[in-house]
């Protein structure tokens, strides 16, 4: 199991992290045991994170039983997630994150009406990746990480400020693609992917039905 890194001392590895850090962190997190070829596109992986909900609001979305609920980590998810349907569940600054999440643009879209923000990363086993943020009901920006110039949403270009600097490829380097894409979520919910989300400990929930 991994255990929450102190603060300090993941700031000190900045300097020497990869273009690709995020992606690899996030690959090592959820695949815990030793695979041949662990890939993130294979698995479907998804996630969401959420504000303006509090968890009995998404709860009743998904049908979460909120009397399983459980400290959990990432690195855990995926066993309990094939064993009886557990979702990772994490709330930091406001933002409320789960794992798996994000089935499409229309769900993040939809989560977010009522005055919330949405923010959505998925993969799927035909090698696309799926990027949304949706605002009160509308669906603000959406893009492939690795063909950043093809945004779609009311206004394609509101995330431009928060992508600066980020290490986008179109077609390129798909692993820096969705690095990037991590990292401007972590802008976007000012948070650290790493430490307040990946490597930190939270929760799993059951569904109602298991």
């Amino acid at each position: 199991m991994l255990k929450e890194i102190p603060r300090r001392a993941f700031l000190r590895e900045a300097a020497m992290r990869s273009s690709s850090y995020l992606h690899d962190l996030l690959v090592s997190t959820i695949f815990t045991e030793e695979l041949d070829d662990p890939d993130l596109w294979m698995l479907g992986f998804s996630a969401m994170w959420i504000k303006g909900a509090d968890l009995d609001a998404l709860a009743a979305v998904y049908g979460w039983d909120l009397d399983t609920r459980t400290a959990c980590y990432l690195s855990d998810i995926l066993d309990h997630n094939n064993n009886d349907g557990s979702t990772w569940v994490a709330e930091v600054n406001g933002w409320i994150s789960m794992v798996p999440g994000h089935s499409g643009g229309e769900d993040v879209r939809s989560i977010s009406e009522g005055g919330r923000e949405a923010v959505g990363l998925r993969m799927d086993i035909h090698g696309r990746a799926y990027f949304d943020y949706a605002r009160d009901g509308r669906t603000v920006v959406s893009f492939d990480p690795t063909w950043p110039e093809e945004r779609l949403g009311e206004d394609p270009h509101a995330l431009d400020p928060l992508m600066e600097g980020l290490a986008f490829r179109s077609g390129d380097d798909e692993t820096e693609s969705i690095s990037s894409a991590l990292a401007l979520i972590g802008r976007l919910t000012r948070t650290d992917i790493a430490t307040d989300w990946f490597l930190a400990q939270h929760s799993r929930i059951r569904p109602l039905s298991r």
